[in-house]
């Protein structure tokens, strides 16, 4: 059978190109990686191009086998030699391996992992008499990593620093660089970098590599960076038979230095460029379609597609507004049990956009009895900002827990070093003590322990027995766990790092706080809580076959299910709040949103909840929607909330109704999950109903002209017009007369915290 039987019209198209650039617009689920593995295959079968001329390259060593796999299944290797696909990193790798020293480098050269790349900015800062918390190793890492991928050297970097910190930043910089060569290491970083000045400092190398790879093709385009860049340019300067593929609408990666305008300025680049678009879908049904391209049709930055599939419409995006996040939860764990008690080999995935989200969901399906996995993170409580808190309430309760202690001796960073640590533990078995026991008496002895040493293990075991008569008390168990976070000092050292990964590790220890209040109100004490965590990490307890996954939005690229969760669609959640301020990153949080949407192939649920615990607060608050609700058609929806809309309204904008609230709510206005029987309850399904989260909040009427009614701007739900901002909704309201504080979500300009008396608010 040809290699072309199979392909539809413009794959063919994509197939048969040979000569010149090419670029392959490729939508979700249109077979790019089925044209690309043709394409090589036809160019070596057809063309008789050898196949050490074909160099094709993507960004995971997954992918990269993957498509060697599919080669190899369409061409007899006995016949050809293969082709090298690779990921971008083992390209650079092999090629300075060979031809580094043309430039003076040296071929035996280390890479250096984050561990060792942390480590010696730890001992540059320590050597310039720096603060560790001002510079934060991490933070310093990222700003450099930053400066690398836009292609700036340490003095360019200094020569932009706008104030002293970065200024030192950049000084830090070029010691690092220092460093690197003084051990023969290259970081991930430079990989790229180095292979890049090797082609361009090197006429005769850079000509070896055009006349060895006259046909080179990049997978994931959309995601390469400037120095990716560069590299492609540098090897295709001769020939320019460079393939393409990729996805404008699918470019996520930002933040970790993916520059969209590669592939919106390519044809720019490569004049003579073919453009090949593929619309046709063969992963979702035409109503998961039309949705998801409704919602990233609304974005500016793209060359845009029309997707369109031969598969049947399917059924609506399911749409679910829960009253509080554990409902949103249960509705997700009640639907995947009824799914999966139809076709237990339906594959099924819940989406989120921060990892912290995972807790709820891993909760309730573990209620449900349902195994899972989660993708892309470790579990909830096994993520290490979550054990090390839960190490401290551990220890604090039961002081002779050493092997938790370990853990926390020396967690934030306090002084504490390996020695007197190995000390301490061969005191604690020589006298046959606990390891905080033998604290305490090395420091009535102080024998063999610096002052320094000493200072630091008396404030540590200070700390300890302060947390000991909490736990004793016995104090909440969320009290306990804010006071941990607190006293430590956990939540300052990852402020002061202020890097997107810190950033989500706060999000956990909220999160934390959350899961420890929720257990204060199941009435469970410290040991209750410990048991519960316990469980929920038990390593033995997963199902490596489980049908459902669990994974951040990012982790979920490439991938594909059944059935998929698009869970908490909520304005600060997802969009996510520190995008608002910026055009460019809340159309990515569309394209991220476009990306989870496609993964489905026959269902889609979207979820949100009504109100969600922030910031780790006692009381839960109201949330908006998110504006990528309002872009899906409301004729693609079918409503499967738990009441009609005009409940679903007035829990969006004033919290519950107790005597209209559905069952098995309580008095309280807080869910009561303790049966069976309840939680079916709750998931009577009504009719197909208006999603409730359009309709327009119910806020009081307007006054009347001339009227002297001053309107309650001061309410949780208040609909108000700022002159600059537009109109927002209250969602929260602090303090009390002329010290009254709003906190307002503004589309388009996000969350803003405003004195009422000084806004100059109206009512909208």
């Amino acid at each position: 059978m040809s290699l072309l039987a199979e392909l539809n019209p413009q794959q063919r198209a994509a197939v048969e190109h040979v000569e010149g650039p090419l670029l392959i617009l490729a939508g979700a689920g249109s077979g790019k990686t089925r044209v690309i593995t043709h394409r090589i295959a036809h160019l070596i079968a057809h063309y008789r191009i050898p196949a050490s001329s074909i160099l094709a390259m993507t960004f995971t060593n997954k992918a990269a086998e993957e498509m060697q796999s599919r080669v190899a299944s369409l061409l007899s290797y006995e016949a050809y030699a293969q082709p090298q696909l690779s990921t971008f990193h083992s390209f650079c790798v092999r090629s300075l391996r060979r031809d580094y020293p043309a430039i003076g480098g040296k071929r035996d050269f280390v890479i250096y992992a984050d561990d060792e790349q942390l480590r010696l900015i730890k001992t540059l800062v320590k050597s310039l008499g720096l603060d560790d918390k001002s510079f934060a190793p991490r933070q310093v890492l990222s700003k450099i990593s930053g400066a690398k991928n836009r292609g700036l050297s340490p003095r360019q970097y200094l020569a932009m620093a706008s104030d002293p910190k970065h200024e030192r930043i950049a000084m830090l910089y070029e010691r690092y660089q220092n460093g690197l060569r003084l051990a023969n290491a290259l970081d991930f970083d430079d990989l790229l970098l180095e292979t890049e000045r090797l082609l361009r400092q090197s006429p005769e190398v850079a000509e070896r590599y055009n006349q060895r790879y006259p046909y080179i093709m990049i997978d994931e385009y959309q995601d390469t960076n400037r120095p990716q860049y560069e590299l492609m340019r540098l090897l295709t300067s001769k020939t320019q038979n460079l393939c393409v593929v990729g996805d404008e609408d699918q470019s996520i990666y930002s933040w970790r230095g993916a520059d969209i305008r590669n592939i919106l300025d390519f044809e720019r680049d490569y004049p003579s460029t073919r453009v090949i678009r593929l619309e046709q879908n063969y992963r979702s049904t035409k109503n998961i379609l039309e949705a998801a391209s409704s919602v990233v049709a609304n974005n500016v930055e793209r060359k845009g597609k029309v997707l369109w599939t031969q598969a049947e419409a399917g059924p609506k995006v399911g749409y679910y507004l829960a009253p509080e996040a554990e409902g949103e939860a249960l509705f997700a764990a009640e639907t995947i049990r009824a799914s999966l008690a139809a076709n237990p080999s339906r594959s099924i995935a819940i989406l989120y956009r921060t990892n912290a989200q995972s807790r709820l969901f891993e909760e309730a399906l573990r209620r449900y009895g349902l195994a899972y996995r989660v993708i892309g993170g470790f579990s909830f409580y096994e993520r290490a900002e979550v054990r090390d808190i839960l190490a401290y309430l551990r220890v604090a309760a039961n002081p002779a827990d050493s092997i938790g202690l370990l853990r926390i001796i020396n967690t934030p960073t306090r002084g504490i070093g390996k020695s007197t640590v190995d000390s301490l533990e061969h005191f604690a078995l020589e006298q046959n003590l606990s390891l905080l026991q033998a604290i305490e008496r090395g420091l009535e002895r102080t024998a063999g322990l610096t002052p320094r040493a000493l200072q630091s293990l008396a404030e540590f075991y200070k700390l300890m027995a302060e947390l000991r008569t909490l736990a004793l008390v016995p104090t909440p168990v969320d009290e306990m766990v804010k006071r941990i976070i607190e006293r430590t000092g956990y939540a300052k050292m990852l402020q002061a790092e202020a890097t997107p990964e810190a950033e989500g590790r706060l999000e956990n220890l909220n999160e934390l706080i959350n899961a420890a209040t929720d257990a204060a109100a199941r009435g469970e004490d410290i040991a209750g809580f410990l048991d519960h965590a316990a469980l929920i990490s038990d390593q033995d307890d997963y199902d490596p076959t489980a049908a459902v996954q669990l994974m951040s939005l990012h982790a979920a690229k490439g991938l594909e299910f059944a059935t998929v969760f698009l869970a908490g669609l909520e304005e600060g959640l997802f969009p996510h709040s520190r995008t608002s301020q910026s055009p460019n990153e809340l159309e990515e949080e569309r394209r991220l949103c476009y990306v989870g949407m496609t993964r489905a192939r026959q269902q889609l649920y979207l979820t949100h909840a009504a109100r969600r615990r922030r910031y780790a607060g006692q009381a839960s608050e109201p949330s908006l929607p998110s504006r990528f609700l309002s872009e899906v058609p409301q004729a693609l929806l079918q409503d499967l909330s738990p009441a009609a809309a005009p409940l679903g309204r007035r829990y969006v904008t004033e919290g519950y109704n107790q005597d209209e609230c559905p069952k098995p709510f309580a008095a309280s206005g807080r869910p009561t999950y303790n049966s069976v029987e309840s939680i079916h309850q709750f998931f009577q399904r009504p009719g197909t109903q208006r999603p409730p989260a359009f309709d327009p909040p119910a806020v009081p009427p307007r006054a009347a002209a001339g009227s002297n009614v001053k309107l309650p701007l001061s309410r949780t739900g208040a609909r108000v017009r700022h002159a600059k901002f537009g109109v927002g909704t209250v969602l929260r309201v602090e303090g009390e007369g002329d010290q009254t504080k709003l906190t307002i979500s503004f589309p388009g300009y996000g969350l803003k915290k405003l004195v009422e008396k000084m806004a100059g608010l109206q009512p909208a």
